[in-house]
């Protein structure tokens, strides 16, 4: 695996570099967000190691640009900020996984091959809710065995609801998601998205719900209520 590691402390930088290459890991080391940014534009890698506290662009914009850009690069936050709304920071800027310092190598590891195997698993599933299919490696839904024809923001929306039916998407993760990085857009434009969505899919037995102050989910006409506590009135 190809790593873009993010790390201001050079020692640390040299330690994980060596130790992660003597783990047949591919390193590529940065000290700031600045040149992190730019690196990610120029190269490809399959994980980024990510320190939030680094000089030029701290790491928390760093994830944030990365996923307003459409770059879905798997990311793996190591900081000294273990602080429970830090972690949640930091996932909801769409971080995969969250490793405070200090830690263990082996751990780091363990988490980077784990986050491999499931982006791996994701990229070759047929996700489903309903009559409803996504082949998530050609980016295409389903109605049964037919095509379902959605406009490329459907398709967004559709495809980062069905990874997680039953349970609810922020509101803001599903716009960045959507409108891919679009500053612009105003916050009720997910809304027209999601009711075009929801005529397409009517036919499917799923459908989209909004739980409000949460942001929305699919589900299975025929199954119980969502995970949450604010069921639709």
């Amino acid at each position: 695996m190809k790593l873009l590691l993010v790390e201001d402390d050079h020692d640390m930088s040299r330690a994980l570099s060596r130790a992660l290459t003597h783990r047949d890991f591919v390193v590529t080391p940065c000290a700031d967000g600045i040149e992190a940014l730019r690196v990610l534009r120029e190269q490809s890698h399959d994980a980024v190691l990510l320190d939030l506290s680094i000089p030029g662009v701290d790491g928390l914009h760093v994830l944030q640009r990365m996923r307003a850009a459409g770059d879905t690069t798997l990311v793996l936050v190591l900081t000294a900020r273990g602080s429970v709304g830090d972690r949640i920071a930091g996932l909801n800027a769409g971080a995969d996984d969250y490793l405070p310092k200090p830690f263990d190598l082996d751990e780091l590891v363990a988490r980077i091959n784990a986050l491999w195997r499931r982006r791996k698993g994701e990229q070759d599933a047929v996700l489903r809710c309903g009559a409803l299919s996504y082949d998530t490696a050609a980016g295409a839904p389903y109605l049964g065995e037919q095509p379902l024809d959605l406009t490329p923001r459907e398709n967004a929306l559709l495809r980062a609801l069905i990874r997680t039916p039953g349970h609810a998407v922020a509101r803001d993760q599903l716009c960045r998601l959507v409108f891919e990085g679009d500053e612009a857009t105003q916050g009720d434009a997910i809304d027209v998205v999601v009711h075009r969505l929801r005529k397409k899919l009517a036919p499917s037995g799923a459908e989209v719900l909004t739980l409000r102050g949460v942001g929305y989910l699919l589900r299975d006409r025929g199954t119980d209520r969502p995970t949450g506590s604010h069921w639709p009135r």
